[in-house]
């Protein structure tokens, strides 16, 4: 029983690390240095003029545990639009998870990621 206590509280310091990162900064992403999915989101915010946040996961310490509380999120997400079980890209707007690539693709498409961007103070124009 202590042993399960303390599993839990270890997890849940890992998703309370998680949200001070997640909400550090207007736009956050979490990535790998390698991954060409996140360099695609990258570019992209970068091209509509945001400096997010990227924490490259496999430079950072503790990164394989974030992947994991990453890929709880958007398995409990509805939303999230993780494409194919991938668990980076993984982007938050204003401290809130707005999703992987597929997400922060489609949202571009169908124009509502201008606005999110704008709402969380990330945009200007």
């Amino acid at each position: 029983m202590e042993m399960e206590m303390m599993e839990m509280e270890l997890q849940r310091r890992r998703y309370e690390r998680v949200r001070r990162m997640a909400s550090g900064n207007a736009v956050v992403v979490f990535s790998l240095s390698g991954c060409c999915m996140c360099h695609v989101v990258k570019r992209l915010l970068f091209g509509l003029g945001v400096g997010p946040t990227v924490y490259e996961l496999d430079l950072e310490s503790g990164g394989d545990e974030i992947q994991a509380v990453l890929f709880q999120l958007l398995m409990t997400t509805s939303n999230a639009g993780a494409g194919g079980g991938a668990v980076v890209p993984v982007v938050f707007v204003g401290g809130k998870l707005l999703g992987g690539l597929e997400k922060v693709m489609s949202c571009h498409i169908n124009g509502t990621l201008v606005p999110l961007l704008k709402q969380a103070g990330a945009l200007w124009l």
